[in-house]
């Protein structure tokens, strides 16, 4: 009867360990987040901490970078302002070229200086073309020169399937990018300049009595979002 008694014990114990294992199960089940349909063509999903790669879809195939490009416009003129070969508070003569350029604008006006702080947030948070175009000759004398900048760095961060053309985005012939080195550029901006991340996700900016509202709507429908930058142009559409 001991015996009987022993052995029902353990079957009951047994049977509700199996039980909360099967509950267990269930929650895991339960809980595990359905996997999101994402209608990018070409991605990379990056783990900042780890740069482990959660998830790609043709992370290495060139695309135009649109107004992508102007991280690296921002990586190189915080570079400079870090090794004191530039400032915040430098100021920046517009010219002609820069007021023309097309696209998004942060509505610079020909002939006026304005302080290199301002172009800086007005090429990161309304993404202005003009903004970009103007900090690249202050820098360099020439867009063309401080391209050669930009391709530069590009190769010290390993971005080895790109090249830049222009500091705005706009399209042009050999301009290319991949995800992957876009994810690549992102995550050395963070790393190297995290005073300047938080500009990426400020919602506006005014300037000129101009108020714009950052061009990443993101920031707006996803609280989890900080940055860094969209893009769009009618040969690439949205990057």
């Amino acid at each position: 009867m001991k015996y009987q008694s022993l052995t029902k014990k353990i079957s009951t114990l047994f049977i509700v360990a199996i039980s909360i294992t099967s509950l267990n199960l269930q929650a895991a089940i339960f809980i595990t987040p359905k996997q999101p349909s994402i209608s990018a063509a070409s991605y990379v999903v990056l783990d900042y901490n780890s740069g482990a790669i959660i998830a790609s879809n043709k992370p290495h195939e060139k695309r135009a970078p649109a107004s992508l490009t102007k991280l690296m416009t921002a990586y190189v003129v915080f570079q400079l302002i870090q090794d004191g070969r530039a400032s915040l508070e430098d100021d920046v003569k517009i010219s002609k070229k820069a007021w023309k350029t097309m696209g998004s604008k942060s509505f610079v006006e020909v002939g006026k200086t304005i302080k290199l702080k301002i172009l800086l947030k007005g090429m990161i948070i309304q993404s202005g073309n003009d903004a970009a175009v103007a900090l690249a000759e202050h820098i360099a004398g020439t867009e063309g020169t401080f391209t050669a900048y930009m391709n530069e760095y590009a190769q010290e961060l390993g971005m080895h399937n790109t090249r830049f053309e222009n500091a705005s985005g706009l399209d042009y012939k050999d301009q290319h990018t991949t995800a992957t080195d876009m994810a690549k550029l992102a995550s050395a901006t963070i790393k190297d300049f995290p005073e300047f991340y938080p500009w990426y996700s400020e919602k506006e900016f005014t300037y000129h009595d101009i108020k714009q509202r950052n061009r990443n709507k993101l920031l707006w429908s996803d609280k989890t979002v900080d940055g860094l930058k969209t893009g769009f142009t009618i040969k690439q559409a949205i990057t």
